[in-house]
């Protein structure tokens, strides 16, 4: 049973590798997966976990597009730095008020970004920056401090949020806000580590075995981004936020 367990796991960290490298949302595979092996585990603990995977998984992705396209960093690093801090600021909020009030709000925003972005066909279709200057540099602390926040505090579909927040607020392709994504998702993703490892909730040795399996997905994942372009992305990108809806819509309502 428990090499069942660890495989169940291995794919789930793999799967979640891969999408999370294209458009983000990799945690709806890997979170219940773990959840589900791992009964009688603390969920901080479980959480931690998942984070310590996810963390090597998205830096592969990360690096991956860094090499193959460029990252707009005048946009990206403040953003980067701003969503770390408030990270740890958000993972701190969550031990004194639960995130509730959001679990029931999620799924109706998630449906509005899908019919916005699936009722503008041409958003995302073409690369063209929008700000520039201190304008940039202003709209990116404001994101990242928001997605930053939200990530420390709840976290579901951060980083299909990323994506969709650098296509509409800056001008990017899916493509390149992918990339981008993968930058601030990682600085969010070591805030929790931080915060997690600090109050013990890691398994280290599940963690890193999944890690490996998260960069080989991620790996996958990028270079079918890189090979099919922005129009790849923006598809997976409304599929993944289609789960997403019926996930925490079911979490919030129907459970």
């Amino acid at each position: 049973m428990v090499d069942v367990g660890i495989g169940i796991l291995a794919v789930a960290a793999f799967a979640a590798g891969f999408v999370d490298a294209v458009v983000g949302g990799g945690g709806l595979i890997q979170i219940p997966a773990i959840f589900s092996v791992m009964l009688g585990t603390a969920p901080a603990t479980l959480l931690g976990t998942n984070k310590l995977a996810s963390v090597f998984g998205t830096s592969a992705a990360a690096v991956n597009y860094a090499r193959r396209t460029p990252v707009a960093w005048s946009t990206v690093a403040p953003a980067a730095a701003t969503a770390f801090l408030f990270s740890l600021v958000g993972a701190w909020t969550v031990t004194r008020i639960p995130p509730d009030f959001l679990r029931g709000l999620l799924p109706f925003v998630l449906l509005a970004v899908a019919i916005y972005t699936f009722r503008r066909k041409d958003l995302g279709s073409v690369h063209a920056p929008l700000h520039s200057g201190t304008k940039e540099k202003v709209m990116a602390v404001l994101v990242g401090a928001s997605i930053g926040f939200y990530d420390g505090f709840f976290g579901p579909g951060t980083g299909s949020f990323l994506v969709f927040l650098f296509v509409r607020s800056f001008g990017f392709d899916f493509l390149s806000a992918s990339a981008a994504a993968k930058v601030v998702n990682v600085a969010t993703n070591i805030a929790a580590i931080i915060i997690f490892g600090f109050k013990g909730h890691l398994i280290w040795q599940l963690g890193l075995m999944m890690a490996v399996l998260q960069i080989a997905g991620s790996i996958l994942g990028t270079r079918l981004a890189l090979k099919h372009g922005s129009g790849f992305v923006r598809r997976l990108f409304l599929v993944v936020v289609g789960i997403l809806i019926l996930k925490t819509g079911y979490d919030a309502w129907l459970k």
